[in-house]
């Protein structure tokens, strides 16, 4: 890694405290501005604000993304909707399926989270991992916005980057409680993407369209299960494709006190899940670009730990790979 600032000696263990060895890709308007909302999206500043207060991270490791240029949008979403969201002209149905105000700064919002994955990306294939503190917005489909989702970022993602031929081949692992609908309808019959979805079967959305693997879990499953049913599905898939980056879709929601979720994860399971999908990128040599998702706990900082937790695992993968 070209950007890690000290390489421990092969006897050094790796500090609660190290500094990050990638860049995060934060904005102060990631916020939705959504008011009082089971969406807390005034979790991304919120994680931003404990990487520096607790010295995970230091402001040079952050960068701030541009909003996406509408000709990347436009490489998933169909101009009518675009144009509708950029002149607040949605229908009263389609503002029912988001489920969320809208605002100017919501689209705002939503336009820098595509820039930010755009760069998290881009970022990754540089340095082989990069994090946005916002994205993952999987429910989003071309020509609609549902479950919280306006827009899909990380498919915005991917065909910019292919459009720029800074890669071909790209996978899309899932780990939101929710199925992601909106990313296996734009990707099917796609083979340059493959997509893994691991979600709560009974649960939104209804129906659910293929993903290219779906692990639908049962309603209550644990971290041991939970995990053997992840591992199991990452060897799979990338025993179907070695791509050239992988998005990980990490979801706070499947943690057992999510209000919107039916999973009963604890904190340190989602944490070893992080680490297991980091762990098979890594020994594979495939790039990682990680975006936040869905996290409803009764207390927003639960939802706030889960997802400094992705970024502390991802430190801690990288950081004993260099000792080995």
């Amino acid at each position: 890694m070209s950007c890690l600032k000290a390489r421990p000696t092969k006897r050094a263990k790796v500090s609660a405290v190290a500094m990050l060895p990638f860049k995060v890709v934060y904005h102060p308007r990631y916020d939705l501005d959504l008011g009082t909302h089971v969406f807390p999206s005034q979790k991304f500043k919120m994680v931003h604000d404990a990487l520096l207060e607790e010295g995970l991270a230091d402001p040079g490791d952050f960068l701030m993304p541009e909003p996406a240029a509408d000709e990347d949008v436009l490489r998933v979403h169909t101009p009518p909707y675009v144009q509708k969201l950029q002149t607040d002209s949605l229908t009263l149905s389609e503002r029912m399926k988001l489920e969320i105000p809208v605002s100017e700064s919501t689209v705002q919002a939503f336009w820098l989270a595509a820039g930010g994955s755009i760069l998290a990306g881009r970022q990754a294939l540089q340095d082989g991992f990069a994090a946005n503190l916002s994205g993952g917005f999987h429910h989003a489909y071309p020509d609609h916005g549902e479950g919280f989702c306006m827009l899909h970022d990380v498919a915005i993602a991917i065909r910019a980057l292919q459009a720029r031929g800074e890669i071909r081949t790209a996978m899309t692992v899932d780990t939101d409680v929710h199925h992601g609908n909106g990313t296996a309808a734009i990707f099917a019959n796609d083979p340059s993407v493959y997509t893994l979805s691991i979600h709560q079967e009974n649960n939104y959305p209804m129906p659910k369209p293929p993903s290219d693997q779906d692990i639908g879990l049962d309603d209550g499953t644990r971290d041991a299960e939970y995990l053997a049913a992840l591992e199991k599905g990452l060897i799979h898939s990338l025993k179907t494709i070695t791509p050239d980056l992988i998005f990980y879709v990490g979801g706070a929601d499947p943690y057992r006190e999510d209000q919107l979720g039916g999973l009963a994860l604890t904190m340190e399971g989602l944490q070893k899940r992080d680490r297991l999908v980091f762990d098979h990128a890594r020994r594979r040599g495939i790039p990682v670009a990680s975006t936040m998702a869905g996290g409803y706990a009764r207390r927003v900082a639960d939802t706030v730990r889960i997802h400094i937790n992705t970024i502390v695992a991802a430190r801690d993968v990288i950081l004993q790979e260099s000792v080995k």
